[in-house]
């Protein structure tokens, strides 16, 4: 799955679009490198997300094409 469809549907970023633009400012990261929005995301890969001052970094558990609001966060594992 791309990695803006996943931060799409997995919920970390609302909309798909937002998320094709984060990844091409660099504000998201896949196992501490860059990542452009068509880098195929894995289970066990480490995505680290920049918003503004803060940083999200979660470890990818599940892979969905679609997902209910409230089972959208098991797609992924929150890193401290």
């Amino acid at each position: 799955m791309r990695l803006d469809k996943y931060l799409k549907v997995s919920r970390i970023i609302k909309r798909r679009t937002v998320a094709n633009d984060a990844c091409d400012a660099s504000h998201v990261t896949v196992n501490g490198k860059g990542a452009k929005a068509s880098y195929d995301v894995k289970i066990g890969d480490v995505i680290e997300v920049s918003f503004g001052q803060r940083t999200l970094r979660v470890k990818v558990t599940d892979i969905k094409d679609t997902t209910k609001k409230a089972e959208s966060s098991d797609m992924y594992e929150v890193l401290p």
